[in-house]
């Protein structure tokens, strides 16, 4: 039950996405689009939810908790930055607005891009970190917590993989090719409203 609430939620989140930017952009709904857009994070306070009711009716702990847990952790720090470069490609596609900035491609203005990138997986994993280690105070010594611990230890792995990525930008910058480019803008396109 566990996984198929993971896969809707997921689901949910892309059809709550594309109905937000569509009611935005091309029903020229801003307000009601950015209500659907707010919608989004219910899909994980209902999966935090039901995957705590699992776990205290009994349900063994396993991988499903610790998936739901690290989807969790991600939309919590990757969730709105997504939706934040969606929106400004809907908005450049569809309501005639600037093109987006797109992320620095080279010395230390993409190493702190990176590095930005970075916190935001430090931020997931302390979130899915924090929920495993509830759930297994949640459900006591009574049951097998193994298959949790062992997610906390996958997600500071994930951490320390994408610090070493992160590190590589600065000390092996990317020098910028002779050809023109575009300058780097901020990180992520701030929303964009019309009228």
């Amino acid at each position: 039950m566990i996984v198929a609430l993971i896969v809707i939620c997921e689901v949910g989140f892309w059809v709550l996405l594309a109905g937000g930017l569509a009611l935005r952009y091309l029903a020229r709904k801003p307000r009601l689009g950015a209500g659907v857009l707010l919608l989004e994070p219910l899909l994980e306070v209902v999966l935090l939810v039901v995957t705590a009711v699992d776990l205290r009716n009994g349900a063994a702990p396993d991988w499903k908790h610790g998936l739901a847990a690290l989807y969790i952790g991600y939309t919590v720090a990757f969730g709105h930055y997504t939706v934040t470069w969606l929106d400004g490609h809907a908005a450049h596609r569809l309501a005639g607005a600037p093109p987006p900035a797109v992320p620095p491609r080279h010395g230390t203005a993409r190493a702190w891009h990176e590095t930005k990138l970075w916190l935001r997986t430090v931020l997931g994993a302390a979130v899915a970190i924090g929920l495993l280690q509830l759930a297994i105070l949640y459900v006591g010594d009574a049951n097998d917590t193994g298959s949790l611990a062992a997610w906390q230890s996958g997600a500071l792995r994930v951490v320390v993989i994408h610090g070493i990525v992160a590190l590589t930008y600065w000390l092996r910058p990317r020098k910028p090719s002779t050809d023109a480019e575009p300058a780097p803008a901020e990180e992520c396109p701030s929303t964009y409203t019309k009228g």
